[in-house]
């Protein structure tokens, strides 16, 4: 726009020096133009006009201005009406915004770029993967004088690096489960390599857009693959469902059998007990009395061998009654018959 004003205002010259000479002989007749003071008062203005109109300049928010002064550059960051020294200090103006470059397919049309995406995973399978990279401008300085071209930098460290992590995955992993380490891998690689280059460019993410072989035939091989493995997936997640849903049953049922178990030890426990304490108030009981103690153990005994039978024990000589079974009969009131 400056050199345009500057074109126009030298036009008004020319035509000051070229038609001023004529007008003046009469060799225009009829031909009327502006007075000689008057076209060198517009000229002076369009030329006044251009120096004032490149002296001011508008920074957006997004945007840095660098301003070179004698060869010397210094960075504007702060939005507003700025000024600068017209034919001294040079503008350039760099955006702050977030940037982005397609690896592998063309973004107008989607269109896939075979030099760019077509890689050797490490079982040496083929494989077309396509990534889309974004970046930042942090340093404009260094991001003007540093490099001669810092975004085909940037896309041929990406594309080395990506080959290079490619390469050490199996396809399956590429394809499948292995994105976001790889991803992550060739991020801290461009990362240490862009601190390393100093291009005042920062990596802000590059992502992995699609990863497929590269016949139609393997595409479906592997499509069939990572159904198998989805469906795998949901019968572990529905066995897992049903095991969550058993388990707390299962474990309720152990404690219950545990409990029961517990209850009937302790109950065996106390009957061994007390039959132990029985045995030894009896052991006492014969201590003092062995030959009384004897005889009811063995009347209890043929009891019990002999349930509901009436017994009748006589002495050694045969002559007289010594007892009678069941032992109830000691209870009852009413006489023991002889014989």
């Amino acid at each position: 726009m400056f050199f345009l004003i500057i074109v126009l205002g030298l036009a008004l010259a020319a035509v000051l020096l070229f038609f001023g000479p004529r007008l003046s002989a009469g060799q225009m007749p009829g031909v009327r133009l502006p007075g000689k003071s008057v076209l060198i008062a517009a000229a002076v203005l369009v030329l006044a006009g251009g120096l004032v109109f490149s002296s001011v300049y508008q920074l957006q928010e997004d945007e840095y201005a660098v301003i070179t002064t004698f060869g010397k550059p210094s960075v504007v960051s702060t939005s507003g009406l700025k000024f600068k020294i017209p034919f001294i200090q040079k503008k350039t103006i760099v955006s702050k915004a977030t940037q982005g470059f397609a690896i592998g397919y063309n973004l107008d049309n989607n269109a896939s770029i075979e030099d760019e995406s077509l890689m050797i995973s490490v079982d040496f399978n083929f494989v077309n993967v396509d990534f889309y990279v974004e970046y930042r401008i942090t340093d404009p300085v260094k991001y003007l004088y540093n490099s001669r071209e810092p975004e085909q930098i940037l896309k041929m460290l990406c594309q080395s690096y990506i080959r290079d992590t490619i390469g050490l995955y199996g396809v399956d992993d590429v394809i499948t489960t292995g994105k976001a380490e790889i991803q992550s891998a060739i991020r801290d690689k461009i990362v240490t390599r862009l601190e390393k280059e100093d291009l005042g460019i920062m990596l802000v993410n590059i992502a992995m857009q699609d990863a497929e072989p590269p016949t139609a035939e393997v595409q479906q091989a592997f499509k069939a693959v990572e159904t198998s493995k989805q469906e795998a997936e949901t019968a572990i997640n529905n066995a897992n469902k049903y095991a969550n849903e058993q388990l707390p049953a299962a474990r309720a049922n152990a404690d219950q059998i545990r409990q029961q178990a517990e209850a009937y030890k302790a109950s065996r426990i106390a009957e061994a007990e007390g039959q132990a304490a029985r045995f030894s108030e009896l052991y006492a009981e014969y201590s003092r009395f062995p030959e009384i103690t004897r005889r009811r153990l063995f009347y209890e005994t043929v009891a019990g061998v002999f349930p509901g039978m009436k017994v009748v024990i006589v002495g050694k000589d045969g002559a007289g009654l010594s007892t009678v079974l069941p032992l109830d009969s000691f209870t009852d009131p009413a006489p023991i018959p002889e014989g």
